[in-house]
Order: structure tokens, then sequence, then C-alpha cells
């Protein structure tokens, strides 16, 4: 392993409930935000330009669910370094030196935007490194780092799906509150992705939709975000297994410039651990695979 992987121990962690309440499980895929020396000394761009990438805080946002009874995992290693909302291999060739595997996806959107498994750039297209950076390095964080991520995202639900029957996995993500300085248009309070309709049973949706707005929450659909890899690998409810992606506005909670906690992080930390007891509420056997059929 190389050293820049090594500076993650460990690269990620669940937080386990001490009293499990269903099938539901919180994940922070973004929100890391250790950042290897060896890393920052390879990028162009000063430790505040990265982290305008992370999902600065998110963790914590959502910490609350434990006492709840629900797991949270989250990663330590920040989305610039190796992103797991990604494909494995969604790989810029013009990023490397050394031949990529031939199974690289080099083609997606993702990748044509600089935003692959291993970001070019950060914020407003700022590239991330002067020039090209070894593909063993890029291998190497894959397999160190977004294998084993994955393969405990899997076990866990796995474990769901044993216990109850079904796992429902809702991944915690921010927006900036605006796409950009020239965009004046403001952003809904939180967007929530199901992959129009197709990575959950509508009653999850529904569920955490009609909370937020109870709570006095402006909610969007699908626009601009309708769930990115995790969301649509992982949702497949004919099986009993659903994601739904839950992007929470960052000026809710946090100083945006600043990158620290606002005065209402703690009230929106609370409005999220209602929403958690609110989906622990629905009953499992809405959720199992065989409501497929009548869905």
């Amino acid at each position: 392993m190389t050293d820049l992987c090594d500076a993650f121990d460990p690269p990620f962690d669940i937080l386990e409930p001490v009293d499990w309440r269903g099938p539901i499980v919180f994940n922070s895929p973004h929100s890391g935000h250790i950042y290897p020396r060896a890393f920052l000394e390879a990028t162009r761009l000063d430790l505040a330009t990265l982290r305008r990438s992370e999902d600065s805080f998110v963790d914590e946002l959502f910490a609350g669910v434990v006492e709840h009874g629900h797991p949270l995992m989250r990663a330590h290693f920040p989305r610039c370094f190796v992103d797991v909302n990604r494909e494995p291999y969604e790989l810029d060739p013009r990023m490397f030196d050394g031949r990529l595997p031939s199974y690289a996806n080099t083609r997606s959107m993702r990748v044509a935007g600089g935003l692959g498994t291993v970001a070019r750039v950060v914020g407003d297209a700022q590239e991330i490194y002067d020039g090209r950076i070894p593909i063993d390095d890029a291998l190497q964080r894959i397999e160190y780092l977004y294998k084993p991520y994955h393969r405990s995202l899997r076990r866990l639900l796995a474990r769901m799906q044993r216990e109850f029957g079904c796992a429902v996995l809702v991944d915690c993500h921010s927006m900036p509150s605006s796409a950009g300085p020239r965009d004046e248009r403001t952003r809904p309070d939180v967007v929530l992705g199901d992959r129009y309709g197709t990575s959950c049973f509508s009653i999850i949706s529904e569920t955490i939709e009609a909370t937020l707005r109870s709570l006095g929450y402006s909610v969007s659909r699908n626009k601009p975000y309708a769930g990115g890899f995790i969301t649509e690998h992982y949702g497949n409810p004919a099986s009993g297994l659903h994601s739904v992606q839950f992007e929470v506005n960052r000026a809710l909670y946090m100083d945006e410039r600043r990158l620290l906690p606002a005065r209402t992080f703690s009230q929106v930390a609370a409005d999220l651990e209602i929403i958690a007891d609110r989906l622990a509420a629905i009953p499992w056997e809405d959720l199992r695979p065989c409501r497929a059929a009548a869905e």
C-alpha cells in the first residue's frame, strides 16, 4: 500500500447503535476530511479550496440517528482523493501516466467533467494537479480505500436484509447554496434523489418529503440531483433493497465561506432525527420484495 493510503487508519468507520430499531442505514461517503501530507504536496490547490468539495460536517449532522437505533457509515478520506460515489474505474486517461485497465470507463459524463473516481478538478473546474499522476496511485486508492468501503457497505445492507427482510440506504450529502457565483437562484433546502422512483418504493421518498415539509423545509425531488452511483447501484426495490439520496443545502447548517458549523446546526440535526424516526415507523412488510409486484 502506498504512503498516501496509509494515512487513513481507519479509512472509514461504522457507528452502530446499541439497539437496532429497523432496516435503515445512513451513509456519509463525502464528509471525509483527512488529507495526506503527500497528497497536499502533490496538489496545486490549497487546503481550503480542496475542502470545498467535501460534504463538510454531514456525518456529524446525521450522527444523532445512531442513538435512535440506526447505523451510520462514514468515510475519513476526502472525495477529491477517491470518490466512492462513482463506478470503481471511472478514470480520465488525460490525468495519468501509464496504461489504464482495459475495463476502465473513460467516457462517462462524470469523467468528462473531471469528476471521476479519482477527480481531476474541484469546485469551479479548478485543476487539482499540476501534471499527470501515476496510474498506479489511482489504482491503489481504488484497491485500498474504494473497494473495502463498498465491501463493508454491502455487508451492512446484507445484515439488514437478513434481520428485517429488507434494507433502506439513506445516502447523505450536502450541496452548495448556489450553483456558482453567477447563479442567484435559491436552491431548495433538501433535494431527494430516488432515480425518478426506481431506487426505492415511493413510500420512502414520500415519508421523507412529507416530514421535511411539515418541519418547514422546502424540498425538490430528483432535480438537480437524482442520485449518484451509490443510490443507483444499491437501489433494487424488487429485492427489498431501497436507496435514496439526501442532499442538504449547506446554508442551512454551516458558514460556507469559513467552513464552520452555524448556530442552526443543532436544530437541523434534531430534525434529521425526526426523519429517521418516521422512516423507522414504516411497516417493514411494506418494504419487502413481495410488495414489488403491487407497485
